[in-house]
């Protein structure tokens, strides 16, 4: 996640500094990719505190960290459609491309499961 979020940056400063509208919106696009993956290391680390309780803790500071390496790609993106806007005029779509829908899980029987 960490090397995803370090190349979105870097990009979009890139396309920042350069006015460069078609790098800015592959930034834009390629988050989905950075939401993706904090998608999976959510599951991933929900399952790990299902099956021992002991993990939570460990597992809790983990998705705090997960949750704000995506944040770095959210505002990587933010930039990307400023830029867009500058060099163009046009506002960019309100939706923006996620990697996966959103997953809803119920906390309850997860727990109870555990």
């Amino acid at each position: 996640m960490n090397e995803v979020a370090t190349e979105l940056m870097k990009d979009v400063l890139d396309a920042y500094a350069q006015r460069d509208v078609e790098r800015a919106r592959e930034v834009w696009e390629r988050d989905a990719d950075l939401d993706a993956l904090e998608d999976s290391v959510f599951r991933d680390l929900l399952t790990h505190m299902m099956e021992d309780p002991r993990n939570i803790t460990f597992c809790a500071h983990l998705l705090f960290c997960s949750k704000n390496i995506e944040r770095i790609g959210d505002h990587a993106t933010n930039v990307a459609e400023t830029v867009i806007y500058a060099a163009t005029g046009e506002p960019m779509p309100t939706e923006r491309p996620r990697g996966h829908p959103e997953t809803e899980i119920d906390l309850d029987a997860a727990i109870g499961e555990a």
